[in-house]
């Protein structure tokens, strides 16, 4: 390590005093004048990981669906998953190391992680399109050259589409072309070729108006175009050359407010979705003709996938192991819909994508969703080479046509990561076949009416929780009282969690009516406010 070229560059991105960060699930996310000397820091940790692991690391500069101000970096590691939770340590204390025990800090590091100096490092950048993005990743690939590493600078891409580059280039190109090309040819190859399977009578052509949070989903689905078929007819808003990223539109706003984004006119029963500002999110929604807005979240996004993967796993007669994996903020009447009618099995974790995507790795056929809209299906290695298999050799017609459909959805999926295209590309193929309208697919079963709430806390630790977040068992007292509560009212749930990222708590009650889910929010709110530290005035219903 060149310790001279270190503290040069360091000194270039200096750290402000007092400053102190947490690498979560999203990685890092503040103000972007805060995040200089963290990116950089990162561009360390980026070659060392891959020095680490002898493969390619990713990195990405974006803060997803926060404010266009605030901006954001996280890791991708070697098959495109999250960054190991073990690194995830080295990312807190390599960010908030003082500048003089920077060189320290790596070297604890290297010797925990057994990392060799001398190997090669290989790391693909890749930004979204707020204004401090590209003076961000300039810092990064600062970093990655101070330990001597070679980079390629995507650009402007969407957080999915470097994950899947990452893998790509980690597979030898088994996954796919570690290019955007290579990219938009597999999605949209996988995408003609399913919905060629599907008889559509009349009028074929599917109109999709798409919000993309004025970020860079516009961007890459507008280079995507000319790879669509001409059925497929999308039209696309809030695109950015207008608007403020994530300003009144984007998935997480549709989500929250439950209302349509602005800057988009919608007509009744045209069908419409949102992507968040980084495009790993999406949340479909339509008006009735009485001007009601209906959403569709990633509860039933994850409940129509599964219906048409489980009726052509029951086709290719296979014994694969399928299960749908939630957590506890999924809409009660969508878990007992999948488990009651669909007979599909569900697994509840805890809050948070690698959470999530852990378990799925559990079994043959894995679909995961956030209730947010963040979500993708995971196939077996042992489960897709069956497929694959049975497409060159079966000879049973009806066995082999599922088969091929199945091995199109493998291909349509990006199974690194949720990405809002190819899940939209999965549920307008998926919509085709089925010939369902976006006003049947909301019909499959009714949301449990619920209400989100926070109360600030002094200390967002005191909330300790077990069973998947459903249960708290600190502070004393507190599950009892919500036990109590939940009595009162009819088909009802309430749980408290600590935010991860501010001293928060974020309560979530469901029941019969939405007066009655509103009341029992409210009621714990109250409870959470006397017995964890409640800050400022007691919250007002």
């Amino acid at each position: 390590m060149d310790c001279e070229a270190l503290r040069k560059h360091s000194a270039l991105h200096p750290k402000p005093a007092g400053l102190a960060l947490h690498y979560g699930t999203a990685g890092f996310r503040t103000k972007a004048e805060q995040l200089d000397h963290v990116v950089f820091r990162m561009g360390l940790l980026a070659a060392l990981r891959s020095k680490a692991v002898t493969a390619t690391i990713g990195i990405m500069v974006t803060a997803s669906h926060n404010p266009e101000e605030d901006n954001g970096v996280k890791l991708v590691d070697p098959l495109g998953e999250m960054l190991h939770p073990s690194w995830e340590e080295y990312a807190t204390q390599l960010a908030n190391a003082e500048e003089q025990e920077l060189q320290k800090v790596i070297t604890e590091i290297c010797q925990k992680a057994a990392v060799n100096l001398h190997k090669d490092a290989s790391v693909f950048i890749g930004r979204d399109t707020r204004p401090s993005s590209k003076k961000l990743s300039q810092s990064v690939i600062d970093g990655i050259q101070v330990l001597g590493g070679q980079y390629h600078d995507y650009g402007l891409v969407t957080t999915p589409q470097l994950h899947y580059m990452v893998c790509c280039q980690n597979t030898q190109g088994q996954y796919g072309k570690a290019t955007l090309e290579g990219y938009y040819e597999k999605l949209s190859k996988a995408f003609m070729e399913l919905i060629k399977q599907s008889h559509c009578s009349g009028e074929c052509q599917r109109h999709l108006k798409i919000d993309c949070a004025n970020g860079i989903g516009a961007l890459k689905l507008s280079e995507m175009k000319p790879y669509f078929p001409q059925e497929v007819l999308i039209h696309i808003y809030n695109d950015g050359t207008k608007e403020k990223l994530n300003h009144l539109c984007g998935a997480d706003f549709v989500k929250v407010h439950q209302k349509p984004p602005g800057g988009l006119d919608m007509k009744p029963n045209e069908r419409c979705c949102s992507f968040d500002g980084d495009a790993d999110r999406i949340v479909y929604y339509y008006k009735d003709t009485a001007g009601h807005f209906h959403l569709i979240d990633g509860d039933k996004i994850a409940t129509l996938i599964s219906i048409f993967l489980k009726e052509l796993l029951a086709k290719v007669k296979q014994d694969f192991k399928m299960a749908v994996v939630q957590t506890a903020y999924a809409n009660g009447n969508s878990t007992r819909y999948l488990q009651e009618t669909l007979k599909v099995p569900v697994h509840c974790v805890k809050t948070g994508v690698k959470h999530l995507h852990h378990k799925a790795q559990e079994f043959d056929v894995g679909v995961y969703f956030e209730a947010n809209g963040h979500g993708t299906v995971l196939f077996s290695k042992a489960a897709e080479t069956k497929i694959r298999q049975l497409v060159k050799e079966e000879k049973d017609n009806e066995k082999r046509e599922a088969a091929k459909m199945l091995e199109n959805t493998i291909d349509l999926i990006n199974q690194t990561v949720g990405d809002a295209v190819s899940d939209m590309l999965v549920i307008e193929a998926i919509l085709a076949l089925k010939g369902l309208t976006v006003q049947q697919w909301d019909a499959l079963y009714a949301d449990l009416p619920n209400r989100l709430l926070k109360v600030q806390v002094a200390d967002r630790r005191v909330i300790d929780t077990t069973d998947a977040e459903r249960r708290a068992l600190t502070p004393p007292g507190l599950q009892e009282k919500i036990d109590a509560l939940v009595k009162k009212y009819k088909l009802s749930r309430a749980f408290v969690r600590p935010s991860g990222t501010e001293d928060v708590v974020r309560i979530y009650a469901e029941a019969d009516t939405q007066e009655n889910a509103d009341a029992l929010a409210h009621e714990v709110s109250l409870a959470v406010f006397h017995l964890a530290g409640g800050k400022g005035a007691p919250p007002q219903p």
